[in-house]
């Protein structure tokens, strides 16, 4: 395997477990591995090299594949736009079960002070 050197172009793993990457950053990474399996690459060398699963690839590679940066940013400006045009009728199950959830958990919090007699 080679060893990446500074200013390679090729970012080590310097993240923090369950720092997300930003798109534009994916696309990056995306970009690298094309590069390296056009160089005659392992797809999972490649993709070590970059610091993701293959499983983290292909599900990038499945939402981001064949996008420039512009285009992704623009796509996340959208569906931004899009969540918060979105009323509460029209919220996805699992944030309205989220709201409910949050909802009841203050009443619960509420009730409890109440009767404790700490208000």
């Amino acid at each position: 395997m080679p060893q990446i050197e500074a200013g390679s172009g090729i970012d080590p793993v310097d993240r923090y477990p369950g720092e997300a990457h930003k798109p534009e950053e994916i696309v990056g990474k995306l970009r690298q591995v094309d590069v390296l399996v056009s160089q005659r690459q392992w797809v999972a060398e490649a993709v070590r090299s970059i610091g993701v699963t293959q499983f983290t690839y292909y599900r990038w590679r499945k939402e981001y594949g064949g996008l420039k940066t512009n285009q992704v940013k623009r796509l996340k400006e959208l569906e931004s736009e899009a969540s918060k045009a979105i009323g509460p009728r029209e919220m996805p199950n699992n944030e309205r079960l989220r709201k409910a959830v949050s909802d009841l958990t203050l009443e619960k919090l509420i009730l409890r002070e109440a009767a404790s007699g700490n208000f």
